[in-house]
């Protein structure tokens, strides 16, 4: 099998078989890019998600292509992202076909109450493990909650938290390379 073919395949199937969107789908991404395949090194992948996170665009989509330029160059880009897309569209194309016979049936109802749970889960799994990454402890872990607060019950802007928390991280490496 070729390098694109297995690129287009491993993409494909990660779009195909992770429910929630995007976020969703980095811990899956993770296991198969990044353990199962090693086309990048754990370092690697968590900084494509905070590049991912920052460009417009549809999440998975950017990841894929990130990830799939950085393993093989613009044609890599475009085949990871065209992977990980082309299921989602057929899926929904299907589901549109056939969603005014099922929308009312309890069963599909309650199967969707059911998995809602599994995708916080999914979508959890990742910032723990980038928490791990970015080597946040006992002493940093403020930030990120503040910054969460900030941005669910006041309003506050994410884009103010990253330029505060980055001048303030900068100020703080300046004050540590003095005191030294």
């Amino acid at each position: 099998m070729g390098i694109y073919t297995d690129l287009f395949l491993t993409f494909s199937k990660i779009g195909s078989f992770t429910l929630g969107g995007g976020y969703a789908m980095v811990p899956v991404m993770e296991k198969e890019i990044v353990d199962k395949k090693q086309w990048l090194t754990q370092e690697e992948f968590v900084d494509i998600l905070v590049v991912a996170q920052s460009t417009p665009g549809l999440f998975a989509i950017d990841m894929a292509s990130h990830i799939g330029y950085k393993y093989k160059g613009v044609p890599g880009g475009i085949i990871g992202a065209l992977g990980v897309a082309v299921p989602s569209i057929v899926i929904i194309l299907l589901i549109a076909v056939a969603f005014r016979s099922f929308k009312d049936n309890i069963y599909v109802e309650k199967f969707f109450m059911g998995i809602r749970p599994c995708v916080v889960a999914l979508i959890l799994s990742p910032c723990f493990r980038m928490a791990k990454t970015a080597k946040i402890n006992r002493y940093n872990c403020w930030i990120p909650l503040v910054c969460a607060m900030l941005i669910s019950l006041f309003g506050v802007s994410p884009v103010w938290c990253i330029i505060v928390a980055g001048v303030a991280g900068y100020l703080y490496g300046q004050y540590l390379i003095k005191t030294q």
